[in-house]
């Protein structure tokens, strides 16, 4: 019991010293790589949608990272980048809703280190 309570302590810090070193270069590199819009236009995106405001949530998702192929950033939004904010959404405690709003458009901006949930087939 002491023992796993230790491997608990251990992993929790390792994951705490990781957010502190990378995230912020990460949020810092995002804006700088992807300049289709200012970063402080964030208009809610749907599938369907197109433009330049989807450009750079295309451009903000391929910073991010994270195990799913890049996507073309070519202002469409379709089924592959609704895949993909989905997953995003996932990731970051978001309700799974493929809509980029508000709370979507932060964790954009400010990504998370990685993500353990299986990206969808």
């Amino acid at each position: 019991m002491r023992e796993s309570r230790s491997a608990a302590v251990v992993a929790a810090l390792c994951t705490a010293s990781a957010l502190v070193l990378a995230v912020p270069h990460a949020a810092a590199a995002a804006p700088d790589r992807c300049a289709y819009t200012s970063a402080s236009y964030r208009p809610t995106l749907t599938y369907g949608d197109s433009g330049t405001a989807v450009r750079q949530a295309q451009c903000l998702s391929n910073v991010w990272g994270g195990e799913p192929p890049k996507l073309a950033v070519n202002g469409v939004f379709g089924s592959v980048m609704l895949n993909k904010i989905e997953w995003i959404q996932g990731c970051h405690g978001l309700p799974p809703s493929g809509v980029i709003e508000g709370r979507t458009w932060q964790v954009l901006y400010h990504p998370a280190l990685d993500c353990y949930l299986p990206y969808p087939d």
